[in-house]
């Protein structure tokens, strides 16, 4: 289990990556699901976080999964 926590940094890095490119898109549909793959990412942060007791890092996932819902939630609105 300690190695999988430690591999987890990857994907979550990964995730984000493919995130930010799916929130520069044009279309409603696609910048929704890159907030939603960002929400997957800071979810996988945070697990990698409280493995690794980086604190810092736990408290500025929370922040921005807050602001990756008020992003699905303003997409949605003028959709």
């Amino acid at each position: 289990m300690e190695e999988f926590l430690d591999f987890l940094q990857w994907p979550a890095m990964a995730v984000s990556l493919y995130a930010a490119f799916m929130v520069g898109s044009k279309q409603a549909g696609k910048r929704i699901f890159g907030f939603w793959a960002f929400i997957f990412s800071n979810i996988l942060w945070i697990v990698w976080g409280v493995h690794d007791e980086a604190w810092a890092l736990i408290a500025l996932q929370v922040a921005l999964m807050a602001m990756n819902v008020r992003g699905i939630f303003k997409n949605e609105s003028s959709g």
